[in-house]
């Protein structure tokens, strides 16, 4: 297959310049597929408003079309999803490659595997998570979840390669029954250009504590609002930043109200990864979380990857493997997911910064996430295995 996989077509709803970890990915994909000399054919839809678009990455071509988004400029939800899934099955049909690689939902990866055996060619699935593990986490009626569980496992079963970001995705990939010789593992990461110790940084008045990216139901990112509010206790001054977007923006919003905190709680949404940067070099640590109990006690946010490549320590509130992540290898600190437990995290990470150890130990993060977390490696990776695959 390598000899003659010289087209490559990426569907997803999301693509640069969008912000969001499943953009970044794809686009590492593309340029380690054009790398390999490769011509790669994005179809993906219409950014949001207002959005600025660059020009390609050399070896790729993007195709866009208009698609429907909710409130905050997302396309989340059954009608967002099928409004870029119908027009997709026919954009695919009609449009000449070798291979095509599709992302979650698994929606969208039902019409690549239809069209794709339409045209006779393989496809791949690139499995950033379980995705009908996010519907168990959002409480979705069980008939919903057997049908969309089947729909996904059909999806990845059929696959010519399954590509996982982490070994905890691989092995909840073949629970589906998938042949493991099909799943190939590459990691995650971000892009260590952007991401780097060095450049500008806020300038914050101290204590101030960032969370950047998705507010999901399953990361429960309210609840550091609620810790906040034990932490000011101690630093009357103590604040928290919010970049980016999702459900849970709202409830953020009514614990600070509650707490008397709306001064001290900032949602920023939505900001280029440059401008991201800034705002983790200058903080006191960046907040991740992960909810326990629903089903993604598997995930690794991006997120702590980021602060990692910035040098600033991470509070993980919650359990598994990103707790792991954090505590294994000296990137910050892990608490339960409870206020007070939280709060003393950033209370520790406050202490850090004030006794210097913050900055001394910043180089052995950054070590760690050039070792680790290269966005570029996993895209070129990805694209090596895709390319040898038979």
């Amino acid at each position: 297959m390598s000899q003659r996989m010289r087209r490559v077509i990426i569907a997803s709803r999301l693509y640069a310049p969008e912000v969001g970890a499943a953009a970044f990915r794809l686009r590492a994909l593309a340029r380690g597929l054009a790398a390999e000399g490769v011509k790669v054919r994005v179809v993906t839809s219409v950014p949001p408003r207002g959005t600025a678009i660059p020009a390609p990455d050399a070896g790729v071509t993007i195709s866009r079309f208009p698609v429907l988004r909710d409130r905050g400029g997302n396309v989340r939800g059954y009608v967002q999803y099928l409004s870029f899934d119908i027009p997709l099955f026919f954009r695919l049909l009609f449009t000449g490659g070798d291979l095509v690689v599709s992302e979650p939902p698994p929606t969208t990866g039902a019409v690549v595997a239809v069209t794709s055996w339409l045209r006779r060619r393989p496809y791949a699935y690139y499995a950033a998570d379980v995705w009908t593990d996010g519907l168990i986490a959002l409480g979705a009626p069980r008939f919903l979840v057997g049908i969309m569980r089947a729909v996904e496992g059909f999806v990845m079963r059929n696959a010519a390669t399954v590509i996982a970001v982490s070994d905890e995705v691989a092995q909840k990939v073949v629970a589906f029954g998938v042949d493991p010789s099909a799943v190939a593992t590459v990691g995650n990461g971000v892009d260590m250009d952007v991401f780097t110790p060095d450049g500008p940084r806020a300038e914050l008045s101290q204590p101030t504590y960032v969370y950047t990216g998705a507010m999901s139901e399953w990361q429960g990112p309210a609840i550091f609002v609620e810790a906040l509010a034990i932490v000011r206790q101690t630093h009357p001054t103590a604040s928290i930043r919010y970049f980016g977007q999702g459900v849970e923006e709202p409830h953020i919003r009514e614990a600070a109200e509650r707490l008397g905190l709306t001064d001290h709680v900032h949602l920023g949404g939505v900001i280029p990864p440059a401008e991201t940067a800034e705002w983790i070099r200058g903080a006191t640590a960046a907040l991740a979380s992960i909810k326990p109990g629903v089903g993604y006690d598997f995930a690794k946010p991006t997120k702590t990857y980021a602060a990692a490549a910035c040098g600033t320590p991470v509070v993980f509130a919650g359990i598994g493997a990103g707790a792991k992540l954090v505590s294994d290898n000296g990137l910050g600190w892990r608490s339960d997911f409870e206020p007070t437990a939280i709060a003393e995290a950033m209370l520790a990470a406050a202490d850090a910064e004030q006794a210097g150890e913050t900055r001394r130990l910043r180089d052995g993060r950054v070590d760690w996430a050039k070792a680790n977390t290269s966005l570029a490696a996993s895209g070129r990776l990805a694209a090596q295995r895709l390319l040898v695959a038979d």
